[in-house]
């Protein structure tokens, strides 16, 4: 969000998804994802910054498909973007 004048944010929400999933989502007002670089912005080396090293969404989606989960984006030019991922829910502690 570094290119990003004035008011900058960044949302993160949890909530239960169907079969004791949780969908998390990181949701900011940065300059959004081009369509086109949706898929492509988590192949490794592939960045979009000019000092960047594009490791870091793919060190993330390798992690969470190593649990057999899945990492995404929404997002659209100039609206931000919201990267989400289900996780199973904890089962309570029983006694």
């Amino acid at each position: 969000m570094k290119e990003v004048d004035g008011f900058r944010e960044m949302v993160i929400r949890s909530r239960r998804a169907d079969n004791d999933q949780v969908l998390v989502s990181i949701s900011d007002t940065g300059p959004g994802v081009q369509r086109q670089l949706a898929q492509q912005i988590f192949d490794p080396f592939f960045t979009t910054k000019l000092h960047g090293t594009g490791m870091g969404l793919r060190i993330s989606r390798s992690i969470i498909e190593s649990h057999g989960r899945h990492l995404w984006v929404i997002g659209a030019p100039g609206k931000g973007a919201t990267f989400q991922f289900t996780v199973t829910a904890a089962a309570a502690h029983r006694r």
